[in-house]
C-alpha cells in the first residue's frame, strides 16, 4: 500500500516550518479559512501571512529591545495624547518617527515642564527604532552617570563608554532634575563628544539650554555640549500642563464631590393616610 502524499496545507506547513517562520505558521490554519470561505483573495491571504510573520518578528525585536536597552516600559505614539498637549507639532513628531534622523544620525531634544510627556515621545521613538531592529539603550542623566563614574572607579571607563557610543540610539532622560557632580559633567561631556555624528542621541530636559550651565555646573562646557548636540538637531518645544497633575485635579475632583446623597425615600402609603 502506497501512503497518501501530503495535502497542499501539508506542504505549505512543512515549507513554512523550513523558512524558520513560525508566525506565518501559526496563522496559517485560520488564513486558509478565509480564504476557502471567499472572506480574503488569495493576494490578501499572502499578505496575511508574511504580515504575521513581521509582526512575530517585531515582537521579538521589541522584547529583545526591552532587555538589553533598559527602556523602563512600552510607550507608544498611539497612546500619547496630543489634544491635551496642543502645543506639540504633531506633524513633527510624525515625521521623527519615520526614523530618518537616526539614519542621519541626527539629535532630538524635547524640552519642557514635568509631566508633559517628554519620556512618553523619547520611549516611543526608543520603541520604534527597536522594532526596525535598530539597537538603543535608555537612561536616566543621573543613571548614565553614576555608570560612568563607577567604571571611571574600576578602571573600566573605556569599555564603558564603547558601550554607550555603540547604540544606533541613545535616550538620555530627567536632564536638570538632580544635581551632578563636576565629575560627572565631565564625563558625559566625553561621552557625548565621542558620540558626535557616530549615532542619534534623544534628550529631555525640564530646563532650557540657558539653564545648562547651571545643571552641569560650567557654563563653558554646558556652551560647547549644546553646539554639538544642535548642530544636526530637532528640537521639540512643548508648554502645558502636567498628565499626572491632571489626574490628582480629577481624583480631588471626584473626592470633593462626593457621592450622591440617596434619594429622600416617599412616604407609604398608609402613613400619608394618618
Amino acid at each position: 500500500m502506497t501512503a497518501a502524499s501530503p495535502s497542499l496545507r501539508e506542504r505549505v506547513r512543512t515549507q513554512l516550518a523550513d523558512l524558520k517562520m513560525p508566525g506565518a505558521l501559526e496563522a496559517l490554519d485560520e488564513i486558509l479559512r478565509q480564504l476557502d470561505g471567499g472572506q480574503l483573495p488569495p493576494a490578501a491571504a499572502i499578505e496575511s501571512l508574511l504580515g504575521a510573520q513581521i509582526r512575530l518578528r517585531n515582537d521579538r525585536r521589541l522584547l529583545a529591545a526591552m532587555r538589553s536597552s533598559r527602556l523602563p516600559a512600552v510607550k507608544t505614539l498611539r497612546d500619547f495624547d496630543f489634544a491635551f498637549q496642543p502645543s506639540i507639532k504633531r506633524e513633527q513628531i510624525d515625521s521623527l518617527h519615520t526614523l530618518g534622523f537616526v539614519e542621519r544620525k541626527e539629535n532630538v531634544v524635547l524640552l519642557g515642564p514635568p509631566g508633559v510627556g517628554k519620556t512618553h515621545l523619547a520611549i516611543s521613538l526608543a520603541v520604534a527604532a527597536a522594532q526596525y531592529g535598530r539597537r538603543v539603550y535608555y537612561g536616566t542623566l543621573a543613571d548614565l552617570i553614576t555608570s560612568l563614574e563607577e567604571a571611571q572607579q574600576a578602571g573600566r571607563l573605556t569599555q564603558r563608554l564603547k558601550t554607550l557610543i555603540f547604540p544606533a540610539l541613545l535616550v538620555v532622560d530627567e536632564i536638570g532634575y538632580l544635581p551632578i557632580s563636576r565629575t560627572g559633567a565631565m564625563l558625559f561631556f566625553q561621552l557625548m563628544s565621542r558620540r558626535y555624528e557616530t549615532g542619534s542621541t534623544i534628550l529631555t530636559s525640564n530646563k532650557s539650554f540657558e539653564e545648562w550651565g547651571e545643571v552641569f555646573g560650567d557654563e563653558v562646557m554646558a556652551s560647547a555640549l549644546i553646539d554639538r548636540l544642535v548642530h544636526h538637531c530637532h528640537i521639540v518645544n512643548i508648554r502645558g500642563n502636567s498628565y499626572r497633575m491632571r489626574q490628582h485635579r480629577e481624583l480631588a475632583a471626584l473626592l470633593q464631590t462626593g457621592p450622591e446623597p440617596p434619594a429622600p425615600r416617599r412616604p407609604s402609603k398608609e402613613a400619608r393616610s394618618r
